[in-house]
């Protein structure tokens, strides 16, 4: 049985060999052997799902509902370390300029047809979102606490629009691409309303959700800090105030002692 083995393995090797320069050899254009496919059985009752309505699942229903909760948790974050008397006004400011960079081009996935205009819009908003939150962290270190679970928020905040970006770009890759001036399809310059406009229903939730849940609470934060004074310049001031105490008296000391010694 020992003495077979090396004779099997032998006669294996050589007509993998044979097989292997054969089809090396083949003329080309000859399509390689397809395998056999099987025809996917779909159980009565239920519908073929493609994968540009799964992606389109994604954003509207995982995507969306997540960026508008880590708007939230980030605007709970700020009233956590007492904004309106620590940062002040000036950062809520900045947190609405962020809302209005990310809420342009919102509006126009929810009511344009993805084209070149709109890509390239969703890409300078984008970018200029991005500008705009280092400038405010940068900001907001040095003046309040920006505690880990706030720096782990602002991951979402940058991220959901970025992975929004990817699925549309997927969705309607030619456009994308022709922004670009990559592929066969020419780039479409004209903003026009969707082919197929998305559901009432789910446009309204998704304005209501934003209004509600973002709009709303950064302009109170920013109502807060108006009415508030800021705790570093309420201690400018009592150091500025204790300042000019001391040397007032130290003054008067000084003067009473030379009226003494005259």
């Amino acid at each position: 049985m020992a003495s077979i083995k090396p004779h099997l393995l032998a006669g294996a090797s050589t007509i993998a060999l044979i097989g292997g320069v054969t089809w090396l050899r083949r003329p080309r254009g000859t399509p390689p052997h397809q395998p056999i496919r099987v025809a996917r059985v779909v159980p009565p009752g239920t519908r073929h799902r493609d994968s540009a309505q799964n992606i389109r699942d994604i954003l509207a229903y995982f995507i969306v509902p997540i960026w508008i909760g880590a708007g939230i948790a980030d605007w709970a974050c700020h009233r956590a370390s007492d904004i309106e008397h620590t940062a002040g006004p000036a950062e809520s400011k900045t947190h609405l300029l962020m809302l209005a960079e990310m809420g342009v081009p919102s509006l126009a996935g929810l009511f344009l047809e993805i084209n070149a205009p709109v890509f390239a819009l969703m890409i300078a908003a984008f970018l200029a979102h991005e500008t705009t939150a280092l400038s405010d962290v940068q900001y907001a270190v040095a003046r309040r606490e920006v505690t880990p679970i706030e720096q782990h928020v602002h991951s979402f905040l940058e991220l959901m629009p970025l992975t929004s970006l990817c699925l549309l770009a997927v969705l309607h890759w030619d456009q994308f691409a022709a922004l670009f001036g990559l592929g066969d399809a020419p780039a479409e310059w004209r903003l026009r309303l969707k082919d197929q406009p998305l559901p009432k229903a789910y446009v309204a939730a998704v304005l209501g959700a934003i209004v509600l849940f973002n709009l709303a609470p950064y302009v109170e934060e920013l109502w807060r800090g108006l009415r508030a004074t800021p705790r570093n310049e309420a201690a400018t001031d009592i150091r500025s105030k204790s300042f000019a105490t001391d040397t007032f008296g130290k003054n008067r000391a000084a003067s009473a002692a030379i009226s003494a010694g005259s």
